[in-house]
């Protein structure tokens, strides 16, 4: 009878090691589905979501899955804990002491690895995605115990929309999708860089400047060359353009006689307004407000006119499009006078430094 038992014995050996040995390779495998689970939260703030959640079955879903999501975390990081006691507890069990222990580790290490696998990962979330309604059932029900998991093994998660810099605001704005047409995506972006822009970056440059002498007599050849320049307004210039000495109104000589001999000096307003290059757009809309002038001078810090810059220049700037109108040539003079700067102060000769 002993010599049929040992058998027996070794049989019953081999089925339970067979047995364990399976036991043990599920509950890895468990471990590393449950810690490739990553829910994420809606790229929608808590808010958003809760204004929202009156408005449809799915908005209310979707905020009850938000306002669960932390809680959602903690059941996580407890089924990972248990997971894992377990591997290690059947791994020596299995194996015994010294292998076991050694498989425990190992485990232990690479299960993390072996979760983050894109193909594990997308196991992961397909299955946690077709039981995430009564896995929130279950999760409601134990909050409270969840709860004081999270407290002590998950930190903290801040709400997503929160922005560091005006760059992440106008990314976040440009990836909105169809919630703003293209229109709002652009007034907003310039206006958030609106203040930062200065009067050099959207001035009509000096060497496009369109001015007239003070001594100009404005007969009927010299007003009919300002109507077709287009402009409504014309700085007056006494020995150049680095003294303008004031500014003409194309709206003033429609009423004027030109049988009488009139000089641009007696038809100009003689107030002039200058502003810096360096000045921001904000100040410039500020004093454009201020002064009811819809034209200034730009200056640098020698006091030369080194630009001209209009109501309308900075209000294109404000709303980020042209504002077009028949008197337009329908181009932008900046980059005109970039074409004509190519040719500006450049003699055979010339030696850039």
């Amino acid at each position: 009878m002993l010599a049929v038992s040992a058998p027996r014995v070794l049989y019953n050996n081999d089925i339970m090691f067979t047995f364990l040995l399976i036991v043990t390779i599920v509950i890895f495998f468990m471990l590393v589905i449950v810690a490739g689970l990553h829910p994420t939260p809606y790229l929608v703030s808590q808010f958003e979501l809760h204004r929202r959640s009156h408005t449809s079955k799915e908005a209310k879903w979707q905020h009850r899955r938000e306002t669960l999501l932390p809680d959602v975390y903690g059941a996580i990081a407890t089924k990972i804990a248990l997971l894992l006691v377990a591997f290690i507890a059947l791994s020596i069990v299995t194996f015994g002491w010294a292998l076991g222990i050694i498989i425990a580790i190992v485990g232990t290490l690479l299960y993390p690895t072996v979760a983050n696998w894109g193909l594990v990962n997308r196991l992961s979330q397909r299955i946690y995605a077709r039981y995430e309604a009564p896995y929130l059932d279950i999760v409601e029900k134990l909050r409270p115990f969840f709860a004081v998991v999270r407290a002590v093994s998950v930190p903290h998660v801040e709400p997503y929309h929160r922005f560091d810099s005006r760059e992440e605001l106008q990314r976040l704005i440009d990836q909105s999708g169809s919630v703003l047409t293209d229109d709002e995506k652009t007034l907003i972006v310039h206006s958030l860089s609106f203040a930062d822009r200065t009067v050099e970056s959207i001035m009509t440059p000096k060497s496009m400047i369109k001015s007239i002498k003070k001594s100009e007599f404005l007969g009927p050849l010299v007003l009919s060359e300002i109507h077709e320049l287009g402009h409504s307004r014309l700085p007056v210039t006494g020995a150049d353009i680095d003294h303008v000495v004031g500014v003409l109104h194309l709206n003033d000589l429609l009423s004027l006689d030109i049988k009488q001999s009139v000089t641009a000096e007696k038809a100009m307003e003689p107030k002039v307004f200058y502003i810096r290059h360096d000045d921001t757009l904000e100040h410039a809309l500020a004093a454009f407000i201020e002064s009811r002038h819809h034209l200034f001078i730009v200056i640098n810090d020698f006091r030369e006119t080194v630009g001209l810059l209009t109501l309308e220049n900075v209000i294109e700037a404000l709303i980020g499009r042209k504002i077009i109108d028949e008197d337009d040539d329908h181009e932008d003079v900046r980059s005109i006078a970039q074409k004509i700067a190519r040719d500006n102060n450049s003699p055979k000769n010339h030696v850039d430094l």
